[in-house]
């Protein structure tokens, strides 16, 4: 995650041009997914077929160099936690809560979803969940607030919704879910993603849909959205213009980072700017420019790989693009995009690449 304030977390080195204290350093704090630290239990003193408990993940993400938030997801990784242990494992990991995530269980928001449920009692469940989301949030001091994924609001057949009533209810829930007395001090957010094995259509498909969606609950600054790059790519868009649509709205609170070959349709969840590097640098660019400071996590999935040194591959990697975006800006990339000028931006990439390798 990242914080609202300037940090020296992702401070500039200077190999791209400029002093790296003439105020080109990176504001940006990151989080990192908890669930990848259940990777390769060995190289954390367990064996092979062991599993690690939610404070032992915490404890071990804790020793990614970089990292400064933990977001976790409820109910999966709350439910039956006492707080005053989570509390004390973040503090010895000297982690800070970066958000609560809600994750809609099987039952009952399987069939039927849980905004969009056809049964009054479903959707007020849904709306509950998040309360209690909310609520932790709260407890545990997220700096981020609250993040919905509901993963099951969608459909996977033709003629199988009235597609006009799951979006009016899909409003009207999530609007009741923001005005809950226990989210009422949080940001909260909504994770958009296209298609998913929980649902193959998605109700809300893309990065428009979901201004759309912001727009009609009409909680300016209380509801926005988090973009995750994965979904992005696997919706066929630019994240770049998508993180600008979503910036002149002012509704983006959270980024989760990575990359994708999305080959068919999957997110993959590789390290960031590993398969679209200029696609990641002009992101990275587009937030810089923008002065964002907002919630930004990897959301990437090291199943083969140490997933400490993949947290911190993350971090560095962010890093040396924020440096070059601010190089790129110090340049005149700006000059070039208004004119709709690619070789322009092509030439100035290149030329800062010969000049840092000279």
């Amino acid at each position: 995650g990242l914080s609202e304030t300037a940090e020296a977390s992702c401070a500039a080195s200077g190999e791209f041009g400029g002093d790296a204290n003439a105020n080109h350093a990176c504001p940006l704090r990151f989080g990192s997914r908890l669930n990848s630290m259940r990777s390769l239990p060995e190289l954390f003193g367990k064996k092979e077929t062991e599993s690690l408990t939610i404070l032992e993940m915490v404890t071990r993400l804790g020793t990614a160099t970089g990292i400064d938030f933990v977001d976790f997801n409820y109910p999966q990784h709350l439910d039956g936690l006492d707080e005053r242990d989570v509390a004390a494992g973040l503090e010895k990991a000297s982690l800070q809560t970066g958000a609560v995530a809600v994750r809609f269980p099987d039952f009952p928001f399987r069939r039927g979803g849980g905004f969009t449920n056809p049964d009054p009692d479903v959707r007020e469940a849904a709306v509950r969940l998040v309360e209690s989301a909310c609520a932790w949030a709260t407890r545990l001091g997220a700096k981020h607030g609250v993040i919905i994924w509901p993963q099951f609001d969608g459909y996977d057949y033709h003629f199988q919704v009235n597609h006009t009533d799951v979006w009016r209810n899909s409003v009207a829930s999530i609007r009741d879910a923001v005005d809950a007395p226990a989210c009422s001090k949080h940001k909260v957010s909504f994770e958009f993603k296209p298609t998913d094995p929980s649902a193959r259509f998605s109700n809300v498909p893309s990065t428009h849909a979901a201004l759309a969606l912001v727009k009609e609950v009409r909680r300016p600054n209380r509801f926005g959205l988090t973009l995750d790059l994965g979904h992005l790519l696997a919706a066929g868009e630019n994240p770049a213009a998508s993180a600008a649509a979503v910036l002149r709205e002012g509704a983006l609170f959270g980024f989760h980072l990575g990359d994708a070959h999305v080959k068919p349709g999957g997110e993959d969840g590789l390290a960031f700017g590993s398969v679209h590097p200029v696609g990641a640098l002009e992101l990275v660019y587009t937030l810089l420019v923008a002065n964002w400071k907002g919630h930004a996590y990897f959301d990437t999935f090291p199943e083969a790989e140490d997933p400490t040194r993949e947290a911190e591959f993350n971090v560095r990697a962010f890093r040396r693009m924020w440096e070059k975006a601010g190089a790129l800006q110090r340049n005149g990339m700006g000059t070039f995009l208004n004119r709709h000028d690619a070789m322009g931006s092509l030439e100035l990439m290149e030329r800062l690449e010969d000049e840092h390798s000279a």
